[in-house]
């Protein structure tokens, strides 16, 4: 676990986390490794809406995403989610981060990353606290969540009527599906 942000850490954090050795000036070196640092700089380019091709090589091919806006399945609608944030957002990132990590079965692990993301809108800043969810599966994320303000997503299983709950999943699947056509079905903006 290893706090991550553009400011330094305060002391009680880097005596508390034997993982990250903190010094003079927010100059921070991580000690031990974790599996989701191999993720992350991915993550960090997918939120800051500068994602390139090998950025999604961490999914599985029929891995999901969702928030409480869309719902993406496989890669192509993945890479639509993403590519999609540059043309509404004139700022995107994530500010500061937090991960957890922990094998939920052999070959299987949870990542959690409590984050803050920044947005701007119309000159408008946002700013965000968020949970992501990554769950990983033979090396590869095969479910992605972001759950905003750290609430659950709104489905049949977590709202009190059912009905309710899938109407908004599905509602989530028809803004995927026209975010998806309009960045052209998952097609990367490097290619031609």
């Amino acid at each position: 676990m290893g706090k991550h942000n553009n400011q330094s850490p305060d002391e009680t954090d880097a005596a508390t986390d034997p993982a990250w050795e903190c010094e003079g000036k927010g100059a921070c070196e991580l000690k031990h490794k974790q599996f989701a640092d191999r993720f992350m700089p991915h993550i960090l380019n997918l939120y800051g809406a500068c994602a390139n091709a090998n950025d999604f090589d961490m999914y599985a091919p029929d891995a999901s995403f969702e928030d409480p806006l869309t719902h993406a399945l496989g890669v192509k609608q993945i890479k639509s989610a993403f590519y999609s944030l540059s043309k509404v957002f004139s700022e995107s990132k994530i500010v500061e981060y937090h991960i957890q990590e922990s094998e939920i079965a052999p070959g299987k692990k949870e990542i959690l990353i409590d984050n803050k993301q920044h947005y701007k809108i119309f000159g408008k800043n946002i700013d965000m606290i968020s949970l992501i969810k990554l769950y990983v599966e033979n090396g590869k994320i095969v479910r992605h969540e972001d759950w905003w303000d750290k609430k659950p997503l709104s489905n049949r299983d977590t709202v009190g009527f059912p009905l309710v709950g899938r109407a908004m999943e599905m509602g989530r699947r028809g803004l995927m599906l026209a975010t998806h056509a309009m960045m052209g079905f998952g097609k990367d903006p490097d290619s031609h």
